[in-house]
């Protein structure tokens, strides 16, 4: 086989040529081995490097070990930690090569339906998440306190160590629940890592030892932030493992003394063993318990549960070419799904002789609710249910709008939700999608039953990750 040859490597094993022939969905480049494929983390496309097999209990991987004819498009990564943390996949490629591997998913995924159009990418790359956490760990002992090769600190210089009494914060490693020491994130609003050293300092100062999940000690679990982009306001939560936080009447008067931009701060408990940083009950400890922020030129209230897209600069660019996609009338209603606060709603309302949102979170369609009254927006209503619900319903009562958005979930659709919209046969369906695969799943039911795929726009949303966002104008076969 072409590039494949054994070298040996000592007791460690050994490493293997192997070239770089694609990309997975997750970023990783594919290369073949003894007539088997496999992904690789940090691999470039045409790339020549050598890996080593990694035997797992189930399957066998293999890791990167060498390139030895590097890509034009790789760079050295900006971010000290990114070979550990699970956040950002690409960091390695240059943007072109970011944007042509995403634009090569959707085409792989959407090509089928039709033409997918150039990608639209991000002028802005960096600093762009406008929703933050982070967690917290005591600071493992027995390491070089000098940063490494992956960015951590362990026992030396660091003089974060006399600022922190030993805790540390960031996010966790990829598969796991180690926290990977971070001072800044690339692709976080920069005014995080101040805000983080305020509450470290603060857990120094009281005593607030970070929650262990194991054990079920200690006090502080997450710090969760949302910011403003337009308004600079900026909105905390104090996660905690337990109902318990002594300090936590401290924390607050010395946060809103250093930091007044944090208009408002909560109290939020989450003792469940998940992946979830928010938990069901909160408290606020001063402030209205929500920011605001403009997006399309309409103001929106954001509580720390609602949904709202972490890249405000490409959500307008998204939802803009969503609203053109769908070309409404005045006359026209309008079934906005999986609603969220109600952003999509109010634009189309701009258009629209009726917007209707339907959205199952409900702090979202309170808040929702509340953003029609800010914006004066009287032609929108606002339904807290299910949207495969709400649709079959609506659908029994012989409801039919003339345009269905629809942005659900990573998972998709359901055929609840398909069959109702299909039963309803709106003109136009404009589906908006942070994942082409369950939206080309869906989109092969509308096709397979009067409609027809029109325009296939990716717009990158996530620079750095593997992620990427559709939106997609399907229409009614006449």
């Amino acid at each position: 086989m072409q590039d494949v040859c054994a070298v040996k490597r000592g007791s460690m094993g050994k490493e293997y040529r192997v070239r770089c022939k694609r990309y997975d969905a997750e970023g990783r480049g594919v290369a073949v081995f003894n007539g088997r494929e496999f992904a690789i983390k940090g691999l470039l496309m045409g790339e020549l490097a050598t890996m080593e097999l990694v035997y797992r209990a189930k399957e066998t991987g293999a890791r990167l070990c060498t390139v030895l004819e590097p890509s034009k498009e790789r760079i050295k990564p900006a971010c000290p930690v990114f070979e550990r943390c699970g956040g950002c996949q690409l960091l390695h490629m240059s943007e072109r090569a970011q944007a042509e591997f995403k634009q090569g998913i959707c085409e792989e995924l959407l090509g089928t339906f039709g033409k997918v159009e150039p990608i639209l990418t991000a002028k802005n790359p960096k600093y762009y998440r406008n929703k933050i956490h982070a967690a917290f760990a005591k600071k493992q002992i027995g390491k070089a306190d000098t940063p490494g090769k992956n960015g951590s600190f362990g026992k030396g210089k660091n003089p974060e160590k006399h600022r922190s009494g030993g805790v540390i914060s960031g996010i966790f490693e990829e598969e796991s629940h180690r926290v990977i020491e971070t001072e800044e994130c690339l692709i976080q609003d920069k005014r995080a890592a101040d805000y983080l050293r305020t509450v470290r300092r603060l857990m120094r100062e009281t005593h607030t030892e970070p929650y262990n999940e194991d054990t079920g000690s200690g006090t502080l679990r997450y710090v969760f932030l949302r910011t403003g982009r337009t308004s600079g306001e900026v909105l905390m939560a104090l996660v905690t493992g337990t109902p318990e936080f002594p300090a936590r009447a401290k924390f607050a008067a010395e946060i809103r003394k250093n930091h007044p931009e944090i208009v408002t701060l909560l109290h939020n408990i989450n003792p469940q063993k998940n992946s979830m940083v928010l938990g069901k009950k909160e408290t606020v400890l001063y402030g209205n318990g929500y920011i605001t922020d403009t997006l399309c030129g309409h103001t929106f209230r954001l509580s720390a549960n609602s949904f709202y897209q972490v890249n405000p600069e490409q959500a307008e660019v998204l939802y803009q070419k969503a609203v053109k996609l769908a070309g409404i009338a005045k006359e026209d209603t309008v079934i906005d799904a999986y609603c969220g606060i109600g952003t999509i709603s109010l634009i189309a309302a701009d258009y629209a002789g009726k917007v209707v949102g339907v959205e199952s979170n409900a702090q979202a369609v309170k808040d929702a609710k509340e953003n029609a009254k800010l914006n004066n927006c009287t032609n929108v209503e606002f339904y807290c249910q299910d949207a495969g619900t709400y649709m079959k319903e609506q659908a029994g009562k012989g409801f039919s709008p003339q345009v269905v958005i629809m942005d659900p979930p990573r998972a998709g659709s359901d055929d609840t939700f398909l069959s109702a919209l299909l039963a309803m046969a709106p003109e136009k369906i404009v589906y908006i999608s942070c994942n082409p695969a369950t939206q080309a799943r869906d989109l092969k039911k509308l096709t397979a039953n009067g409609y027809q795929v029109g325009v296939i726009q990716p717009v990158d949303m996530f620079p750095g990750t593997k992620h990427v966002e559709t939106v997609v104008l399907v229409s009614r076969v006449k």
